[in-house]
C-alpha cells in the first residue's frame, strides 16, 4: 500500500461529478480529503491523499484524466523543516491553509503536522530565515 497526495481542479461544468465516490467504489482506493473548496458556479479545488496498491492508484489517476473538466496534479515534493535553525516566529502559520503549522500555546514553539501538510510551499515563501523548503 502507498499513499499519494493529489490536487484536483474542477471546471464549472464538472463540480457535480461524483468523482470521489467513483474512485472508492471502482478502484479500491481510500480517499482522504485534506482540503476542498467546491461550490456551484465556481471552479473547484480538492486536495486529497489517495491510498491503495500501485495498480489501483494508477487506474484511479487514469480515470480522473479521462473525466471532462477535471485535472489533477501530483504533489511529488515534501516539506523540509530545519527545526534547529527555526526561531519559532510563526510567520509560516499565518499562510498555512491546512493548519499543518501551528504555534503551541504553552511553549510558543512551532509544531508541524506532516499528515495535514498540503505541500503548497506557502510557508517556505513566508519564512524569513528560509528554514522551510520543498524538496523532491
Amino acid at each position: 500500500m502507498k499513499t499519494i497526495k493529489v490536487s484536483l481542479q474542477y471546471s464549472l461544468n464538472s463540480i457535480t461529478t461524483p468523482l470521489v465516490s467513483n474512485l472508492i467504489r471502482k478502484f479500491n482506493v481510500e480517499v482522504n480529503i485534506l482540503h476542498a473548496n467546491i461550490s456551484l458556479n465556481k471552479i473547484g479545488t480538492l486536495i486529497a491523499d489517495i491510498t491503495g496498491n500501485d495498480q489501483d492508484i494508477q487506474d484511479a489517476l487514469d480515470y480522473i484524466e479521462n473525466q471532462d473538466g477535471i485535472r489533477y496534479k501530483l504533489f511529488n515534493k515534501k516539506l523540509i523543516w530545519q527545526e534547529e535553525d527555526c526561531v519559532h516566529c510563526g510567520a509560516c502559520t499565518a499562510v498555512c491553509p491546512s493548519n499543518a503549522l501551528t504555534m503551541n500555546k504553552d511553549t510558543w514553539c512551532l509544531e508541524f503536522s506532516k499528515e495535514k501538510c498540503l505541500v503548497c510551499g506557502l510557508c517556505a515563501k513566508a519564512c524569513p530565515l528560509n528554514v522551510m523548503s520543498l524538496q523532491a
